[in-house]
C-alpha cells in the first residue's frame, strides 16, 4: 500500500473519530442508572394471546395511535395524516375531522365533544359538529410542545400530558422527537391540569422522562400516567393532601410504556409500543456514548421493534393480563379500548386497528 494510501484512510479515520466525537446533536444525555432488564419472564412471560388479532385495514392511513367512545358506541381514532375517523355501527370507517396537525390521545367529555392531545398544536376540542378549538397551547409562558395523551373527571377538570417540552413534535416528528428525548433522559416531561369553567391550566408534575399515557383512576382521586423513558407507571395524588404526590404502581417493563386505559373490573390496559434497547441501558450511566449513537447514521441507531404487547394492571401494579404478539401480526402497540367483549388495539405504526373478538375477561 503507498503512503499516499496510508495517509488517505488516517486522514479520514481521524476525520470519523472527530465526527463521532464533537459533532453537534441535539441531545445533550444525562447520566443515569437503568434497571436491570427483566425481560419476557415472569407476569411477562412470552405468549402468543394478541397473536389471534384481527386487522381493521384503514384505507391507506397510518398510526392509530389512540382509541375513544362515543356515547353512541363508536369507536374513534387518531391518524398519522391529522385525520380522526370513527368506526360506524356497521364496521365501516367513517371520516371525520383533520386537526391540521398529529392528533394523539382522545377522550370524549360529557358533554361528547372529543378532547385531543394534539402532538403539533396542544390540548384542542372537537364538538358534535366538527368544530375545533385550541384550549391550551402554553403553560407559564412555555409552548406546549409535544402533547401527548388526555383524560377528563366527572368534574370536567382535563388532564394531559406534555411528552417533551424540549424536543418539538412538529420539528422532529412524534417518533423522532420521542427517540430523542428518551436516549436524552432529561426529565422535559409534565403532567397538566386544565380546569375549563376558569380556563386555567396548572403543572402537576415535572421532570418526567418522555410524560406518556394518562389515566384518572377509577375512584378519580389520582391521575395514572406512563414515564415511557423510566419503563414505569406512576400515579399522581389529585387532591388534599395527596395533591401533587407522586408514586410508583410499577416499574422495571420489560419494553416502553405508551397509553394507559382504564378497562372495566378495575383494571387498566397498557400499551407496550417496543422492548427495551439493550444498548440504551447499557450505556444509561455514559452520556458521552450516548452522545456518540446519536451521531451514527439513523439505521444504526436503536429505534421501535416490531412486536405486539399489552398488559392490564391493577391499583397495586399487579400484571392481571398479559398478551403478547411476537409473531409481529400486530406491532407497535400502544394501547387497548374495550367495547362490550371487544378489545380494540392501537398502534404506532400500523396501517389497521387491531381488535379481538370474545375478549373473556
Amino acid at each position: 500500500m503507498s503512503s499516499a494510501i496510508k495517509k488517505g484512510l488516517a486522514g479520514s479515520a481521524l476525520l470519523l473519530v472527530g465526527y463521532l466525537a464533537f459533532w453537534p446533536v441535539a441531545v445533550d444525555p444525562v447520566a443515569w442508572q437503568a434497571p436491570i432488564n427483566p425481560g419476557y419472564s415472569g407476569d411477562f412471560s412470552p405468549n402468543q394471546a394478541l397473536s389471534q388479532i384481527t386487522r381493521i385495514e384503514l384505507q391507506n392511513e397510518i398510526g392509530p395511535e389512540d382509541l375513544a367512545l362515543s356515547k353512541d358506541g363508536h369507536v374513534y381514532f387518531a391518524l398519522l395524516s391529522g385525520a380522526i375517523k370513527f368506526l360506524d355501527s356497521n364496521g365501516n370507517i367513517q371520516p371525520w375531522v383533520n386537526t391540521g396537525g398529529r392528533p394523539l390521545g382522545i377522550e370524549f367529555d360529557q358533554q361528547g365533544n372529543l378532547l385531543v392531545a394534539d402532538a403539533f398544536k396542544g390540548l384542542l376540542k372537537v364538538s358534535a359538529d366538527g368544530k375545533i378549538t385550541t384550549l391550551v397551547d402554553r403553560i407559564d409562558g412555555m409552548a406546549i410542545k409535544y402533547a401527548d395523551d388526555v383524560d377528563v373527571a366527572s368534574n370536567g377538570n382535563i388532564y394531559f400530558s406534555d411528552a417533551s417540552s424540549k424536543f418539538h413534535a412538529e420539528q422532529y416528528g412524534t417518533y423522532g422527537a420521542s427517540l430523542l428525548d428518551i436516549n436524552e433522559h432529561g426529565g422535559h416531561g409534565r403532567i397538566i391540569e386544565y380546569n375549563p369553567n376558569t380556563q386555567t391550566s396548572t403543572v402537576l408534575a415535572a421532570g418526567i422522562n418522555f410524560a406518556n399515557g394518562v389515566t384518572l383512576s377509577h375512584d378519580e382521586q389520582f391521575v395514572l400516567f406512563n414515564e415511557t423513558g423510566s419503563y414505569r407507571v406512576m400515579r399522581l395524588g389529585l387532591s388534599g393532601e395527596q395533591r401533587g404526590a407522586l408514586e410508583v404502581v410499577i416499574d422495571n417493563l420489560p419494553s416502553f410504556p405508551d397509553n394507559i386505559a382504564r378497562g372495566s373490573n378495575g383494571v387498566y390496559w397498557l400499551g407496550l409500543v417496543s422492548p427495551r434497547s439493550k444498548p440504551l441501558d447499557r450505556l444509561s450511566d455514559s452520556p458521552n456514548l450516548r452522545k456518540v449513537i446519536q451521531r451514527l447514521p439513523e439505521f444504526l441507531r436503536p429505534k421501535a421493534q416490531h412486536y405486539g404487547h399489552l398488559i392490564a394492571i391493577n391499583d397495586t401494579g399487579e400484571v392481571v393480563f398479559n398478551l403478547q404478539d411476537p409473531l409481529g401480526i400486530y406491532g407497535h402497540t400502544t394501547g387497548a379500548l374495550e367495547v362490550g367483549d371487544k378489545l380494540y388495539v392501537s398502534s404506532l405504526h400500523e396501517t389497521a386497528l387491531g381488535m379481538i373478538d370474545n375478549m373473556n375477561r
